[in-house]
């Protein structure tokens, strides 16, 4: 099966990142919504596609009948979105992070829920070859039963805009990406969380653009995190730099560089005799988003649910707004989905 119409709403910038795997998955866009019409026709003429261009989505859903919505709204605009599809019975993939609130988070899980309709998340970093490798070697007992992950990202991100009057940027706008992989690279979810929030001198943020953060994930996993928008010098990268512990040894990424890691070889002495672990690298065919769109295809053709359907994502934005809880009360706090 082939040419799924897929409804576009939403044509701003991150969209740019959409309209190329469209075009090759040779998908019918059966029309664009934007605010801004204009802006719609001139991405449409970019990509040579030709499609209808409304101005609200209640519009284009009265004279299209797509197979499903690709939501690329801002955050504030997901829930509206993505609930008034999900009433019609469309299937949903839509851009992170899934809400700009828990409440709405939760409106939209019992809309899918009420309309027995997928709606999935666009986690775009799941679908990366060295994410997929770590998976696999966790996944197979390299390092045995996991006890540790520590994650590291540090930024001197100068973005201006409304990033920079936000009250928590780097958890609110950027850590969702890291801890999903958290969630991804052990198997677990988050149980609590203690957070402290801060802006370091010298930030030109206006809300608190440093965090570090204690995870309590299941099975006594404990995941670190610590990050700045605002360090200056020997940045990490995007994805972050890792640290993955098992009872049996340590898995290390950083930089996107190919993970590497150690495990026991001897039982003796002082520090144990170590081997280099093997990782074999892991197939990932398609990457970023145009991952997250084969897994809504193959959904639709098959049944297949995605990873990031919405009643698991939900776990790793519920990460995002417990870690901010718990920064403004400076208390450990459950983590509740």
């Amino acid at each position: 099966m082939a040419g799924e119409q897929v409804l576009v709403v939403g044509a701003g910038g991150i969209s740019t990142a959409w309209f190329p795997p469209i075009k090759e998955e040779q998908l019918q866009v059966c029309g664009v919504v934007d605010l801004k019409p204009e802006v719609a026709r001139e991405r449409l003429a970019a990509y040579q596609i030709e499609a209808p261009v409304f101005a609200t989505l209640a519009g284009a859903l009265k004279k299209t009948r797509p197979d499903f919505v690709l939501d690329l709204t801002v955050p504030d605009a997901h829930c509206a979105v993505t609930c008034a599809a999900l009433h019609r019975g469309i299937p949903v993939i839509g851009e992170k992070p899934m809400a700009a609130s828990m409440a709405q988070a939760r409106r939209m899980l019992r809309a899918a829920e009420a309309h027995k309709t997928l709606y999935m998340v666009s986690q775009s970093r799941r679908w990366t070859g060295h994410h997929a490798t770590i998976v696999q070697a966790v996944r197979n007992g390299v390092l045995g039963p996991l006890t540790t992950l520590n994650c590291d990202f540090y930024i001197g991100a100068h973005f201006g805009g409304f990033r920079d009057a936000m009250a928590s940027p780097l958890i609110l706008d950027m850590a969702i990406h890291l801890f999903d992989l958290a969630r991804l690279f052990s198997g677990a979810d988050a149980q609590a969380v203690y957070t402290k929030e801060f802006n370091p001198r010298g930030s030109w943020y206006q809300g608190n653009a440093a965090a570090t953060c204690v995870f309590e994930m299941d099975h006594g996993i404990i995941f670190t995190f610590r990050g700045s928008w605002c360090a200056e010098g020997c940045h990490t990268s995007w994805n972050g730099n890792w640290r993955v512990i098992g009872e049996h040894g340590t898995l290390v990424y950083d930089h996107d560089q190919e993970p590497h890691g150690q495990v026991v070889a001897g039982s003796d002495g002082f520090n144990r005799t170590l081997r280099d672990a093997c990782l074999p690298p892991a197939a990932m065919p398609y990457g970023g988003m145009h991952g997250a769109l084969r897994e809504m295809l193959a959904y639709l053709r098959t049944g297949a649910p995605p990873q990031t359907e919405c009643h698991d994502n939900i776990k790793s934005l519920a990460m995002v707004f417990t870690a901010i809880k718990s920064a403004r009360t400076g208390r450990r706090v459950a983590v509740t989905a």
